[in-house]
């Protein structure tokens, strides 16, 4: 059964699709089957929220964004990276909103691609991270071929997201699974490809190893290289001469510090082995005898039984232990052991070596788009220093962060959860994975998601694309992860219950409003407000210069340090790898309110006063996102009162090159929160008692809006696929009233 049969299934059983008339059931009977429901189950009083109209219907609509991508993708020539930015050969900047598409998703049928292609548009996407889909497609014992049939679906997929106007990107390895051709290929297959370890990271996958063995090496630049080098029938493109595959990134989630590496190394003792000896045949070329070794480091580094002349030094592979060590010398106050010193540019200059390596295949391909290394990072202080930089030699970086409850497994559970919100702290969350910004590349954010059963989702989408994209100047962005086209009946993923869900008008509805303001750069870029000064060579004997610390928990990472993330609220923060050594200066807040923090470009200002909440000020969209409620905002061209204590409403220019006042008809989105029907929290809403089922509830927003030009007009009232009903109302001296328990909508299109 597909997904979308399950889906339809469980909207059956509640009677959307029943033999009734279906408007009759959409307009009459859901809600009130969703009122009966919410006062027998429910603790919270949902009585006023309504019911999403579930449908899947992506032709033209007032929010539809086809007309804005400018297609077809890769008709300005190839995306190059040029400094901090993704340009095309002719010069023109480029910012990627994209989504990821995970598995074996992209080898679907045409029939879906076509309408993956159209959702997708309609919502304003331009591109797409295509993640881990290789695992799903090896060519019979081949690892490092594709099957025909299964290329056939691809390239077909991809022609049609590039007629779209829409590029794509390849995480195409997220641990390289070995196949029975690999056999005489590598060093130890059966250590490998025993999937019964009690655990391993990725069992049966090259995840961890490969960043320090060549055999291993090279089957995941073969695969890479092959696919390359195929030619996409549908465009008589080899990929490598694609100009809509707009990234290749080397791996999905791995480096050689990742703490995982050491529980694969127990069970693949040869690769185990053959580390030992790469690191002693390192060391002996430094110090040139043990004595020399065992004069240069501390009493009790080297443990017994380990001796240089036997080549079984081991340079413990896990940041979690260079942290350790990071964190205890910053407290004594003394520099890092030189063990660890030794150990971490040892498999640092491992990472380079394997990256440079790929870099070339790669590029002897004709391949010139932009490459990325991976996705994550590496502990805190030198680990982290060290493998971003690795990331920087490569290519763009690119990053991960997940935020809020349900991190650290896909499914939806009941039991206890963190209920924050990401407003309430400036800077924190997802947005503090921008500290990672290093200045002369591109910096992507390709996977993030803030995750039920946390309240307050509803906020991510805005922050990454106003702070993000907006003042940090960030270039790529790919929330995690569209896998079906069109809304979801439920908050999360009906068929596994998972967390990871961007199709809700939480996310995705946001889109319309979002993309537009990207796309016409409505937000501008702010002025850098700090540099990180970081020597590489500087690390050998310790010396960062500043500190700092990244907590991680699962796939939630949050940073902290004499940089706090509240700076990327006032301007642009980046790291600056130096050719010389230099000093980082300390940094002050230009603010002299910590409460009311406004961007240097007097656009953005997030109010930490109460829960908190941010407004966005320009001319082609005026937003506001957080616990705003009963308070008067006062915009440049309206001012507004919202009702809900926690909302987000966006005024957008609908236009390409017209701002709010020039435009004759606006965008106005009016979301809150939004949950399953019969979904209950405890009193605390910080314990998920009943995950409840379809359909999706969304609480209605009450706002007033006073414009100061516009002064009358017509509101048109769309429904949740942002198409006219046919319900409109007049409004007179620059002031209207939304009411969306009235209206029961998100979308409202003003024209004057």
């Amino acid at each position: 059964m597909t997904v979308q049969d399950e889906d339809q299934n469980i909207l059956s059983q509640i009677g959307v699709y029943s033999t009734l008339s279906e408007r009759v059931m959409k307009r009459f009977l859901l809600p009130l089957f969703c009122l009966y429901f919410i006062h027998c189950q429910s603790q919270v009083d949902r009585s006023s929220w309504f019911p999403l109209m579930y449908e899947q219907d992506f032709s033209k609509a007032v929010i539809s964004m086809d007309d804005w991508l400018d297609a077809p993708a890769g008709k300005h020539g190839i995306v190059m990276m040029d400094g901090q930015d993704f340009k095309f050969e002719n010069g023109q900047k480029i910012k990627f909103w994209g989504v990821n598409i995970s598995g074996g998703i992209i080898f679907s049928e045409p029939e879906t691609a076509h309408k993956h292609a159209d959702y997708l548009a309609k919502y304003g996407v331009n591109a797409v991270r295509f993640h881990k889909f290789t695992w799903y497609a090896a060519k019979g014992d081949s690892s490092t071929q594709l099957a025909e049939d299964k290329y056939e679906r691809m390239d077909y997929f991809l022609k049609t997201l590039r007629e779209k106007g829409i590029y794509y990107g390849w995480s195409h390895i997220y641990g390289h699974r070995l196949k029975k051709a690999d056999r005489n290929r590598v060093l130890a297959y059966d250590e490998i490809a025993n999937t019964e370890f009690p655990w391993a990271h990725l069992n049966g996958s090259t995840a961890g190893l490969v960043n320090f063995a060549p055999d291993l090496q090279e089957l995941n630049i073969e695969l890479t290289v092959n696919m390359l080098n195929h030619l996409n029938p549908h465009t008589g493109l080899r990929y490598a001469d694609d100009p809509a595959l707009n990234f290749v990134e080397f791996q999905n989630e791995d480096n050689i510090f990742w703490g995982a590496i050491e529980r694969t190394l127990e069970q693949t003792p040869t690769y185990r082995k053959l580390l030992f000896e790469q690191f002693s045949d390192w060391l002996l070329e430094k110090y040139g005898s043990e004595e020399a070794l065992l004069n240069a480091w501390e009493l009790g580094a080297i443990p017994d039984g380990q001796r240089l002349a036997d080549r079984n030094i081991y340079p413990d592979p896990n940041h979690s232990k260079f942290d350790a060590e990071y964190l205890e010398a910053i407290n004594e106050g003394r520099k890092m052991r030189q063990s660890f010193l030794d150990k971490a540019r040892f498999l640092f200059e491992k990472q380079l070596d394997f990256y440079q390596k790929f870099v070339t295949a790669v590029r002897n391909t004709g391949y010139k788009g932009p490459i990325v290394g991976s996705c994550w990072q590496a502990g805190s202080g030198i680990t982290h220093y060290y493998n971003l930089y690795a990331d920087y030699e490569a290519g763009f970086i690119d990053r991960h962060n997940y935020f809020g409850g349900g991190a650290g497994g896909h499914q939806l559970k009941i039991g206890k959860f963190k209920n924050e919100a990401m407003v309430s702290s400036p800077g924190s969350g997802l947005l503090s994975a921008g500290l990672q910004q290093v200045e002369g590349r591109p910096f992507a954010f390709s996977e993030w998601m803030s995750l039920i059963p946390n309240q307050w989702t509803i906020e991510a989408s805005p922050i990454i694309a106003v702070y993000g994209m907006g003042l940090q100047g960030w270039d790529a962005s790919y929330i995690f992860s569209n896998d079906y086209p069109g809304f979801h009946p439920t908050i999360q993923f009906p068929k596994s219950q998972g967390v990871y869900n961007p199709d809700v008008p939480s996310q995705m509805g946001l889109f319309p409003a979002l993309a537009r303001m990207i796309y016409r750069g409505d937000v501008q870029e702010g002025k850098t407000i700090h540099r990180r000064k970081v020597h590489i060579p500087s690390l050998t004997s310790g010396d960062l210069g500043f500190k700092e610390q990244v907590t991680q928990d699962h796939d939630v990472k949050s940073f902290s340090g004499e940089v706090p993330p509240s700076a990327l609220a006032e301007g642009r923060v980046v790291v600056e790898f130096t050719q010389n050594p230099e000093e980082t200066e300390t940094y002050l807040s230009a603010n002299k309110n910590p409460k009311n923090l406004s961007s240097n470009t007097g656009q953005l200002t997030w109010n930490t006063e109460g829960k908190g909440f941010f407004t966005i000020d320009t001319p082609g969209t005026v937003g506001m996102v957080g616990f705003g409620g009963a308070k008067l905002h006062v915009f440049k061209e309206m001012e507004w009162e919202i009702e809900n204590d926690f909302a987000v409403v966006f005024v957008s220019s609908l236009d390409k090159t017209k701002n709010i006042r020039q435009s004759r008809h606006l965008l106005i989105t009016t979301l809150a929160k939004s949950s399953n029907t019969g979904m209950e929290y405890n009193r605390d809403d910080n314990e998920l008692k009943e995950i409840g089922g379809p359909p999706l509830l969304l609480e209605p927003v009450q706002v007033k809006i006073q414009f100061r030009k516009i002064k009358k007009g017509t509101v048109h009232v769309l429904d949740h696929l942002g198409r006219r009903t046919g319900r409109n109302f007049s409004f007179s001296d620059g002031w209207l009233q939304l009411d969306g328990s009235e209206h029961q909508t998100f979308y409202y299109e003003l024209v004057w």
